[in-house]
């Protein structure tokens, strides 16, 4: 039965199998990684508040230099669209200098919650315009789906805890809100930043808890959207490698062409030592080439047959010698020069040959 479903699993295309190191990288540049948008939103505002409390002193003294600007400096000037202009640039420049450390801050925190979860990743697939998108059908599919329908839920817990703990932070200091009027306008604007540092700092870390559930889940769905079936794999492993038919055709040409290339130096040979049924090896000696005796071809069985036949057609000496025609076939490559320990068998055969081509 086991192996009855594991056939039927690979005839059906279900997807079972982990996805493929090139399938993993192929999803990646298109854009599609396991990245939870939970794990940004949650640094994002943790952080963006622990600044808070670091420069609340900065802001609080931005704030008050331009509302004593504006109601000191400003209001004594003639209005007219010159002067408003002034005013406007002023007013947006200070502004911008007040704010630009949230900025940074916040610019360095979205880079880095995306660096860590799907590190340095750059590409323009999800930006290409693609008609499926505008599609309603497929639009509708998406709205309906099982995904959209836990993001739903997500979204309505994440709200759902927000609220309960901004209503904690408020409820546990409400004896202290309702004295502010009795207070000091520092201790009120101290006592507000406080408490709203509180609640951020609060829902930040609780986001946070769900984050690391939320990416654990987007880390799951990600692995189950981008499984293989077995044929997947199976055509993947064709269009890297190539065609295994294909590939055995290549290798047989070559066999072919390599073959006939070494048929082609037999006639040139020196002598060619037999078996003399099932082993032969054709040796030849060229100073200028090298510096010892080396084989150009050799075979067994129906290649040796050939390589005889051969050399008896082009008058090549055939020596008969078992023991070094087995030991040069096994241990000499073609092309290569023969070993030491051939050096007096194979010298001995070729002064045999000398001397049979000049008594000829």
């Amino acid at each position: 039965m086991s192996q009855l479903r594991l056939d039927l699993q690979f005839f059906s295309g279900e997807k079972t199998e982990k996805a493929t190191p090139k399938k993993r990288e192929d999803t990646r540049k298109k854009g599609q990684v396991a990245k939870s948008q939970d794990v940004n939103t949650a640094l994002l505002l943790f952080f963006i508040f622990i600044a808070f409390i670091i420069i609340g002193p900065f802001w609080k003294e931005r704030l008050t230099g331009l509302y004593q600007k504006v109601f000191t400096e400003y209001l004594s000037w003639e209005i007219t669209f010159d002067q408003l202009h002034i005013i406007f640039i002023d007013v947006l420049s200070y502004i911008a200098i007040t704010i630009a450390p949230i900025m940074g801050i916040a610019l360095v925190i979205g880079l880095a919650a995306n660096i860590i979860q799907v590190g340095f990743l750059y590409t323009t697939e999800p930006l290409q315009m693609k008609l499926d998108r505008i599609n309603p059908i497929s639009g509708a599919k998406r709205i309906f789906s099982l995904r959209a329908l836990v993001e739903l839920l997500k979204s309505v817990f994440k709200i759902a805890i927000v609220g309960t703990i901004t209503f904690y932070v408020l409820w546990s200091n409400k004896d202290e809100i309702m004295m502010l009027s009795f207070g000091s306008l520092d201790g009120a604007l101290s006592f507000l930043g406080q408490t709203v540092t509180t609640m951020g700092i609060s829902a930040a870390i609780a986001l946070l808890i769900l984050a690391v559930f939320d990416y654990a889940y987007q880390r799951y769905d990600y692995e189950k959207n981008i499984r293989m079936s077995k044929q997947d794999i199976k055509d993947e492993y064709k269009n890297i490698e190539g065609d295994p038919l294909i590939k055995s055709k290549i290798k047989e040409r070559q066999r072919q062409m390599a073959m006939r290339r070494m048929m082609s130096e037999i006639p040139h040979a020196d002598v060619v030592i037999t078996n003399p049924t099932h082993y032969a090896v054709a040796i030849k000696y060229d100073e200028t080439k090298a510096d010892a005796p080396y084989v150009v071809a050799k075979g067994v069985d129906y290649v040796a047959f050939k390589i005889r036949d051969i050399a008896k057609n082009h008058n090549v000496v055939i020596v008969e010698n078992r023991p070094l025609a087995r030991a040069l076939y096994a241990e000499i490559e073609i092309g290569h020069v023969i070993n030491e320990t051939f050096y007096q068998a194979v010298a001995e055969v070729l002064a045999y040959v000398y001397q049979v081509e000049r008594k000829a």
